[in-house]
């Protein structure tokens, strides 16, 4: 339940800030974000494929 509570207070202030940038920045940032989940979804894949 306090993670629940953290992760809401963080998407809190990261939708907050995200009002006052310019939208190229905040699509940069997301991009950013979007590439750094997939890299670790597909490491995390790999790795599975190795330890099975």
């Amino acid at each position: 339940m306090l993670f629940l509570v953290a992760a809401l207070l963080l998407l809190g202030v990261v939708l907050g800030s995200a009002a006052h940038l310019p939208l190229p920045v905040t699509l940069a940032a997301a991009g950013a974000i979007g590439l750094w989940l997939v890299v670790f979804a597909v490491r995390e894949r790999i790795s599975s494929h190795r330890r099975a």
